[in-house]
C-alpha cells in the first residue's frame, strides 16, 4: 500500500518526538528527487531520508547513508545556505493530509533569527519537496511545477504555497455524525470505496478495516445500509480515528509467507489470516517493508532475461504439443482401416467389377458394415490400400506416443522452473536457475576462466512441533535435499500433478505428528503453482520410496506407493529460519 495519511501521521509523530530541537549538521541530495539531513541531538546524530519520487515517495529515519555527487544540484545548495546549521523547532502534519512540515528557524546574514519550513508532499507522482518562508511563500521546491504541467497549481519560487483540494474530501478527524451519513449516503459506490475516496488520508486498507470492524460487508453501498447501521459504522470510523488522535499507534508489517502484503500505523483485523509482525516506529515498518519490496522487485527485473527464455520455450512447446495432439486424434480410427482390409479380403471374392462399396458382416462385432470401395481398383488393391492407411497411421501413432511424452515433460520441466523464479529471493536463487538452464541447454554456456560459486541455499522452517522441514527453491536443489541431504525415513511432500518444490522434513528417527505432517503439506502447497489456493492435493512418502529415473531431468522424480492430504497453502504461522 502507499503511504496514508494515517500512517503520515505515525511517522510525523516520531519525528516530533525525536527530531524536535536538533540542528541540521548535514544537507545532502543523493538523487534528483532525495534529500538526506543529517540532524545532531543531545543523544547523538540522526539521519532523515526524505524521496519525492513519483514511483516511491518515502520519508523515514535511517541508519545508512547514502553516497552523494561530487557537485550539489541548485536545489541543495539553497537549502545549505538558508537553513544549514539552523535548528528544527517542530514537525506537524496538516489534518490527515500526507503532507510532513519541518519547521526550522535560523539565522541570516545578518545575524537576525528567522523561521523557514521545509514541506514534504508524499503524495504518489504528485510528490514533491518544497521550501518555504514565513509567509507561505515558495523560495523553490525539488520539482518545479509549471501551469503547462498543472492547471491546479504552480509549484514556482515566488508563488505562495496551498494545499489543492482537488477531490473536495473532508478531514475525517473533525467530520460530524451528520456529515459523515450525508457524504456516504451521496455517493453511489461500495462502502470501502466511498469511504476512502471522501475522507482525507484513508487508504483502501483502512476503510475496509472500518468496514470490517463494524461487521458490514464493504461491497454494500450506503442505500442498502439502514440510520443505526450508519450511525455503528461511523462510531467504530471515530473509534479507529481516536488512535491517531491519541498518537497511540503500533506500526505493523503483515506478511504471506516471506512475502510483505502489508503495513499500517495501527493494526488491521481483516488481515488476521496473514503473518504478522509488530515493529516499535513508523520508520522501522517503512525501512523493512519497502526493503523487502525493492529486493523483490530488484530479483523481478534481474530475472527478465530468464523469464523470456522460461516463457518462449514453454509457448514454443505447447504450441508443438497442441499439433502433435490434432495429429494423434487422426489416428484414433487406424484399427478401422485394418478390419476393413481384412474384411475385404475375407468377402471381396463376391464382388462384382466395379463396385463401390462392400455390404458384409464384421465378424468381430457380429454387425453388418459398409467398406466404401474404389470402383477402378479390384478387392486385392482395394485391401491394400486400407492396410497400407492402417501402417502408416501406427508408425504415426507409435512415433507421436514418444513425442507427446516428451513434449509433456518438458512443458511440465520448464513450469517447474517459471516456479522456481517466482519464488527466487536473492541473485544466488538466479544464478542457479540459470546454470540448470545452461545444463539442460535452454541458455547458452558462456566460456570464462572464472567459475561462478552457487550459494543458494534452500529454505528452511521449523514446524510448531521443533521438527526441520527444507524447501528446494529450484529443481537443483530439490534433487540435492532429496537425494543428498534426506535420510531414508525422512518424509518427502510435493504438490500432487503440479509444478512446485520438493519439501523433506527430517525426522530424527521420530515418529511425526499429525501437526507436522500439515505444516509439510502446507510448504509443498504454497511453493507450488498452486500457490493461493484453498485445497491442495499433496502427495507424501518417505524419502526411500523416492527414485529417480536414469536421464531424469533436474527435480523429476518418480514413486510408486504415497499418501495424499488435502491442504490449504497458507503459511503465515510457519516459523522461517533466516539464512
Amino acid at each position: 500500500m502507499a503511504l496514508d495519511g494515517i500512517m503520515i501521521a505515525a511517522v510525523a509523530d516520531e519525528l516530533g518526538r525525536t527530531l524536535t530541537g536538533g540542528r541540521i549538521a548535514k544537507i545532502a541530495q543523493p538523487e534528483s528527487d532525495e534529500l538526506m539531513l543529517t540532524i545532531k541531538m543531545p543523544q547523538g546524530q540522526r539521519r532523515l531520508y526524505i524521496s519525492a519520487s513519483a514511483s516511491l515517495p518515502l520519508i523515514y529515519l535511517t541508519d545508512e547513508n547514502k553516497a552523494s555527487p561530487m557537485t550539489a544540484p541548485n536545489f541543495c545548495m539553497l537549502l545549505r545556505k538558508h537553513i544549514g546549521g539552523g535548528r528544527i523547532t517542530g514537525i506537524s502534519q496538516p489534518g490527515l493530509e500526507r503532507i510532513i512540515h519541518l519547521d526550522v528557524e535560523h539565522l541570516d546574514e545578518m545575524g537576525d533569527l528567522c523561521q523557514k519550513k521545509l514541506i514534504v508532499e508524499i503524495m504518489g507522482k504528485h510528490s514533491n519537496i518544497i521550501f518555504c518562508d514565513d509567509k507561505g511563500m515558495i523560495i523553490d521546491s525539488i520539482k518545479h511545477i509549471s501551469a503547462q504541467v498543472s492547471s491546479v497549481r504552480e509549484v514556482l519560487p515566488g508563488r505562495d504555497y496551498f494545499i489543492p483540494d482537488t477531490m473536495q474530501k473532508q478531514n475525517p478527524l473533525a467530520v460530524s455524525e451528520q456529515d459523515f451519513i450525508a457524504l456516504l449516503r451521496e455517493k453511489p459506490m461500495p462502502l470501502g470505496k466511498a469511504v476512502y475516496t471522501g475522507f482525507t488520508g484513508i487508504s483502501p486498507a483502512v476503510a475496509e478495516e472500518i468496514c470490517h470492524l463494524s461487521g458490514i460487508e464493504s461491497l454494500m453501498t450506503a442505500k442498502d445500509l439502514t440510520e443505526d447501521e450508519l450511525l455503528h459504522l461511523f462510531r467504530q470510523f471515530t473509534y479507529y480515528l481516536e488512535n491517531v488522535q491519541q498518537k497511540a499507534f503500533s506500526p505493523v508489517i503483515y506478511y504471506d509467507g516471506n512475502t510483505p502484503k502489508e503495513f499500517g500505523a495501527l493494526p488491521l483485523s481483516h488481515f488476521g489470516h496473514l503473518q504478522t509482525k509488530t515493529f516499535d516506529s513508523a520508520s522501522e515498518v517503512l525501512r523493512t517493508y519497502y526493503a523487502l519490496k525493492n529486493t523483490q522487485t530488484r530479483i523481478r527485473q534481474k530475472s527478465t532475461d530468464l523469464r523470456h527464455v522460461v516463457q518462449t520455450a514453454l509457448e514454443r512447446n505447447r504450441k508443438k504439443y497442441d499439433l502433435q495432439s490434432r495429429q494423434m486424434k487422426d489416428t484414433e480410427n487406424r484399427d478401422k482401416y485394418k478390419v476393413y482390409g481384412e474384411l475385404i479380403n475375407t468377402y471381396g471374392y463376391n464382388l462384382k467389377p466395379g463396385a463401390k462399396e462392400l455390404v458384409c458382416l464384421n465378424y468381430y462385432t457380429n454387425e453388418e458394415i459398409t467398406i466404401p470401395l474404389d470402383g477402378t481398383k479390384t478387392p486385392q488393391e482395394n485391401s491394400q490400400k486400407y492396410f497400407a492407411r492402417y501402417n502408416k497411421q501406427k508408425r504415426t501413432f507409435e512415433a507421436l506416443s514418444e513425442l507427446i511424452k516428451e513434449t509433456a515433460e518438458d512443458i511440465e520441466y520448464l513450469e517447474s522452473i517459471s516456479n522456481a523464479l517466482n519464488i527466487a529471493l536473492s541473485e544466488a536463487d538466479l544464478a542457479q536457475i540459470k546454470e540448470e538452464l545452461m545444463q539442460s541447454g535452454y541458455v547458452r554456456h558462456k566460456f570464462s576462466k572464472k567459475k561462478v560459486k552457487l550459494t543458494s541455499k534452500p529454505l528452511h522452517y521449523i514446524s510448531s512441533d521443533g521438527y526441520h522441514m527444507y524447501v528446494g527453491k529450484n529443481n537443483l536443489q530439490n534433487d540435492e535435499l532429496t537425494f543428498s541431504f534426506a535420510n531414508g525415513n525422512d518424509w518427502w511432500f510435493h504438490a500432487k500433478q503440479a509444478p512446485g518444490s520438493h519439501v523433506i522434513v527430517k525426522t530424527g528417527g521420530d515418529e511425526l505428528p499429525d501437526r507436522t505432517f500439515e505444516e509439510a503439506g502446507r510448504l509443498a502447497a504454497y511453493y507450488s503453482k498452486k500457490q493461493g489456493s484453498d485445497k491442495v492435493e499433496i502427495d507424501y512418502v518417505e524419502k526411500k520410496h523416492v527414485k529417480k529415473p536414469n536421464g531424469a531431468k533436474p527435480g523429476f522424480v518418480v514413486y510408486y506407493t504415497n499418501y495424499s492430504l488435502v491442504i490449504d497453502s497458507d503459511i503465515s504461522d510457519i516459523e522461517a529460519v533466516p539464512d
